[in-house]
């Protein structure tokens, strides 16, 4: 199974905005499809969903999106224009893990880390990050495991542990990379109080091509996890997940069947192919 994996970023109103804001800022970004509804973008090779959702839910740093920069002036630039009427979480500094770093939400609520490291010209420079903190704080090596059996073409890339200078999170992942179907993701483990955990303002799509394949990832997910509408799921992290036909934008693209479609899976939890298509 191939199942592109990718954000999808809930907005009340303000999709649109949004997509074209992060577009105007990266250089290898455009906008490929739209509705009134959705919006599918992409970031430097890396696919996002953007949703009107409406006010239910918003942003917190549980889910960031982290940009690796060469130079300090690609950081300044990154950080000018994400920062610009937002909100600073980590000041734009020096710390242990870079010479110049820094996390802000931009002005619609999303939160970005900025970092400068020397990496391949190859490397994944969008990758979003997924910070496990309060109760999941600990669980982040067993997410990786989890989403990396799931997928085909999946790996965990590398793990560094908090050490021996902090004996109260020793062999908690400090920092991590792994691939879900050959795209790059990130994740930690957060110490500390923080007030906010994981929900649906980000969530992660899964592209199916059969039934079987829905059923598949919905199982895994909702087995320890929790269901919810129109192919929304929770999985035992707290993580959501939309897993979803890949033939849905073509179906809701279709003036007369559209409609049609959406009333259809609007009363479904898990997706059905087979009644989709037949509408």
């Amino acid at each position: 199974m191939t199942n592109p994996v990718y954000p999808c970023l809930w907005y009340d109103t303000q999709a649109k905005e949004a997509a074209t804001f992060y577009c105007s800022i990266f250089q290898s970004s455009s906008i490929s499809y739209e509705t009134p509804l959705v919006v599918h973008f992409e970031l430097e090779g890396v696919q996002f969903m953007g949703l009107n959702g409406g006010p239910q839910f918003k942003f917190n740093p549980s889910i960031s999106i982290f940009v690796t920069c060469k130079t300090d002036e690609e950081v300044n630039y990154y950080w000018e224009k994400l920062s610009s009427g937002g909100n600073v979480l980590m000041p734009l500094d020096k710390y242990d893990w870079s010479d110049t770093y820094g996390w802000c939400a931009d002005k619609f609520g999303l939160s970005w880390q900025i970092y400068k490291a020397n990496t391949d010209d190859n490397a994944q420079k969008v990758v979003p990050l997924l910070l496990f903190s309060n109760e999941q704080f600990g669980n982040a090596e067993s997410a990786l495991n989890f989403y990396t059996s799931l997928f085909d073409h999946s790996e965990i890339v590398g793990i560094a542990r908090y050490g021996e200078d902090t004996p109260d999170y020793k062999g908690k992942v400090l920092h991590s990379s792994f691939r879900m179907t050959d795209r790059e993701f990130m994740a930690m483990d957060g110490p500390g109080d923080h007030q906010f955990k994981f929900n649906e303002a980000v969530s992660l799509v899964v592209e199916c091509d059969t039934q079987q394949e829905i059923d598949h990832f919905w199982e895994a997910f909702t087995k320890e996890g929790e269901e919810s509408m129109c192919g929304w799921c929770k999985d035992r992290f707290g993580v959501s997940w939309q897993i979803i036909p890949g033939i849905l934008k073509e179906l809701m693209s279709d003036q007369e069947k559209g409609p049609r479609v959406m009333e259809a899976f609007l009363k479904m939890k898990k997706f059905d192919i087979e009644t989709l298509l037949k509408v």
